[in-house]
């Protein structure tokens, strides 16, 4: 069960994605399968951790994930955020984007890239993450690979080790 006294930090790698001849990294658009992956990931979302506020890479491939993602979270959806500075950002200028996050909100969706979000959540996660959790994120961050995060302060004061890793998954549509 959720506690109530902390704040959640899903962060999510993009679906799988297509890699069309002459196309730049940045328009690179969705597989059918990552289509089908991110649809699993939002159904998984709105049944464990509907965000109440969604952050995404400006890059194609993270706007058509967080797209599948919002249609299965439906009404609940909030509106997501385009972060120019989520693409293929390091886990610093994740963390810094993070940083701003309102603090009225009590579950962040972060969208974006790897290496980032791998960096991101090993530079997060505290003494006190779970075994397990660390273990499989560490073994690798597949497309539409989530992981959970709590945080028990501000969002201003995420920095590093201070987020406890609680969850990992692999939706598959």
């Amino acid at each position: 069960m959720a506690r109530h006294d902390v704040k959640h930090l899903v962060i999510m790698r993009h679906a799988e994605a297509d890699h069309p001849p002459g196309a730049l990294d940045h328009d690179r658009p969705l597989m059918p399968r990552g289509a089908q992956d991110a649809a699993a990931a939002g159904e998984w979302l709105a049944q464990q951790y509907t965000p109440d506020m969604i952050m995404v890479s400006s890059a194609l491939r993270t706007r058509q994930t967080v797209t599948w993602v919002c249609s299965e979270l439906g009404e609940k959806a909030p509106t997501p955020q385009l972060v120019d500075e989520l693409y293929n950002a390091h886990d610093t200028a994740i963390i810094a984007a993070i940083n701003h996050a309102p603090e009225t909100v009590r579950t962040l969706l972060v969208v974006a890239h790897m290496p980032g979000v791998l960096d991101t959540v090993l530079r997060l996660a505290s003494r006190e993450s779970d075994v397990d959790a660390m273990m499989d994120v560490s073994g690798g961050f597949p497309t539409s690979g989530i992981t959970v995060l709590e945080v028990p302060g501000d969002w201003a004061l995420l920095d590093g080790g201070n987020a406890r890793l609680v969850h990992f998954e692999v939706p598959r549509g």
